[in-house]
């Protein structure tokens, strides 16, 4: 752990990314969470694209219950693949990934809620297409900040240590 020296009117600045243990067990909720999340997403992405959707159609194809296109689909297969590969990196870097990826599915609900019934829609989104991605960024927002954000970490987690280093 690095150490600290503050000075008189100085801020403390500490980077969370270093603190946490490439085998903490924390990694692992935020490996799975990720996998889990990435194999759907690319499930979806290739189902669309065995569908033969057009790009940018939006005559209301569904794939799984939910409207796609082939834009869509080469989206959900691209988010799906860096999930993955976050997956694969583990810790901080998945962490931050989830976390990141959950904000803009949540951000992605809103935005394409206003574009319902629009010829703005070109990602064919229907009301259960928002519902979906508010639900994916809420999941991965939780899998990302398990044991990172919460006033009551225990003091052996490394993020409390980080936070209250002496």
């Amino acid at each position: 752990m690095a150490t600290h020296v503050l000075r008189p009117g100085s801020r403390r600045h500490v980077t969370l990314d270093e603190h946490l243990p490439v085998d903490h067990r924390l990694s692992m909720v935020y490996r799975v969470g990720a996998g889990v999340m990435g194999l759907v997403l690319l499930v979806f992405g290739i189902l669309g694209f065995i569908d033969k959707i057009g790009f940018f159609d939006t005559r209301g194809d569904t794939v799984a219950g939910l409207n796609t296109n082939g834009a869509l689909s080469v989206l959900s297969v691209c988010v799906g693949v860096l999930l993955i590969g976050g997956m694969l990196a583990g810790g901080a870097v998945a962490s931050t990934l989830n976390m990141t990826l959950g904000v803009l599915f949540i951000l992605s609900g809103f935005v394409n809620l206003a574009l319902l019934d629009t010829r703005y829609n070109f990602l064919a989104f229907r009301i259960q297409n928002v519902l979906f991605s508010f639900a994916v960024g809420l999941l991965l927002m939780f899998f990302g900040m398990y044991g990172r954000v919460s006033g009551g970490l225990p003091h052996d987690n490394p993020y409390w240590k980080a936070r209250h280093a002496s």
